[in-house]
């Protein structure tokens, strides 16, 4: 086992059972940030989706800076932005604005997006979000810079020159972009961008991701340490039985939720070529929502007794990954299930690592 340093971090869930209202759900997650500064977690990830049930979070940067004030020197974490529905001038400087007014490190996790609902909601269309996603980062890096500049692109046209306000003040935000494939990593690792996985994949595809990001690597003149976010779901419980019986408990409904807002039943990324991969991806949403289909996910995931789940954590740790989201946050999941396993994660696995976690600030 490697001995590089890792962090743990949570996930700030507006989850509550079905027909809460929406300022309810906001203090919901606001109680898993205040647990999880308190219980020495050194990161906060919010989510962003619109117009549903799904992470209900259609400003992620917005919230974050309420909880900037409420946990000092907490990290703040979105995943994902999806850069084609922003003005990237705009969230060039929103971004700059959270980071000042965060003592903590900001990471910003960005992505095209998956929903074609929200496209179309937007009037954007999604057949263009990976050339978007790329101007909207473009000017992103331009603009954080702090000098003048001028850009003349395919959606965005700049002949002025310009100076982002506010400056970046020598602390800089971390950025990653949305990986699932180790081809997808070679992408972010050519546009300087860290890569942010999901724990949805065999060990050989995550360590792919980790690897193939390093041989691709372009960061410019960021020497910082790199690191390897990996969001996952976390059952903890007395037993292996127990905890997957939780999952199999509240899972369900979460990918039921997930049919609904991407409309995966209907593969309605089937014409656009460069969807054709998340299409099969969500094809198997509606597959996990019957409970005895879940072993897949359960196995792969933090989903066991806390001696279990520290021997996965050391496997992630030796195929590269640094830095954990842990998660049972899930639509429907009550605060207190949620609650019970970050105080046990924190008391009965982080201290297994303690020597070599970077704790919050």
């Amino acid at each position: 086992m490697s001995m590089q340093s890792v962090e743990f971090a949570c996930q700030l869930s507006p989850v509550a059972p079905p027909g809460t209202a929406d300022h309810l759900l906001y203090d919901e997650a606001l109680s898993d940030a205040k647990l999880g500064y308190e219980l020495g977690f050194t990161t906060g990830w919010v989510i962003e989706h619109h117009f549903s049930d799904y992470y209900p979070v259609p400003n992620p940067l917005m919230f974050l800076s309420h909880v900037a004030s409420l946990c000092p020197g907490f990290g703040l974490g979105t995943s994902v932005m999806v850069l084609p529905w922003y003005n990237p001038l705009r969230l060039a400087e929103d971004v700059s604005m959270l980071q000042l007014l965060s003592s903590g490190p900001v990471h910003v996790a960005m992505g095209r997006g998956t929903a074609k609902f929200e496209y179309d909601a937007f009037g954007i269309n999604m057949e263009q979000a990976r050339e978007r996603f790329q101007e909207c980062w473009e000017i992103m890096q331009l603009a954080l810079k702090g000098e003048p500049f001028t850009y003349n692109g395919q959606f965005t046209n700049i002949s002025q020159p310009i100076c982002l306000r506010p400056h970046l003040n020598g602390r800089k935000p971390n950025f990653y972009g949305a990986v699932s494939s180790p081809s997808s990593a070679k992408l972010m690792a050519q546009q300087g961008l860290l890569p942010m996985s999901l724990l949805n994949y065999q060990d050989e595809v995550l360590g792919g991701i980790i690897s193939d990001w390093h041989k691709e690597a372009k960061r410019g003149d960021d020497d910082r340490a790199p690191v390897f976010p990996i969001m996952t779901h976390c059952y903890l419980a007395d037993s292996l039985e127990e905890a997957r019986a939780q999952a199999r408990q509240y899972l369900p409904y979460y990918y039921e939720v997930q049919v609904r807002h991407y409309d995966s039943t209907n593969d309605v990324w089937k014409d656009m070529p460069s969807y054709r991969e998340t299409g099969k991806m969500m094809a198997m949403l509606k597959h996990y929502t019957d409970p005895n289909n879940l072993d897949p996910q359960i196995g792969l995931n933090l989903i066991g007794t806390p001696e279990t789940v520290i021997k996965r954590l050391e496997r992630l740790i030796d195929l590269g990954f640094n830095h954990f989201v842990i998660r049972n946050g899930t639509p429907g999941v009550p605060r207190h299930v949620r609650h019970d396993m970050m105080k046990r994660f924190a008391t009965e696995v982080m201290p297994h690592f303690r020597a070599r976690v970077r704790l919050a600030a």
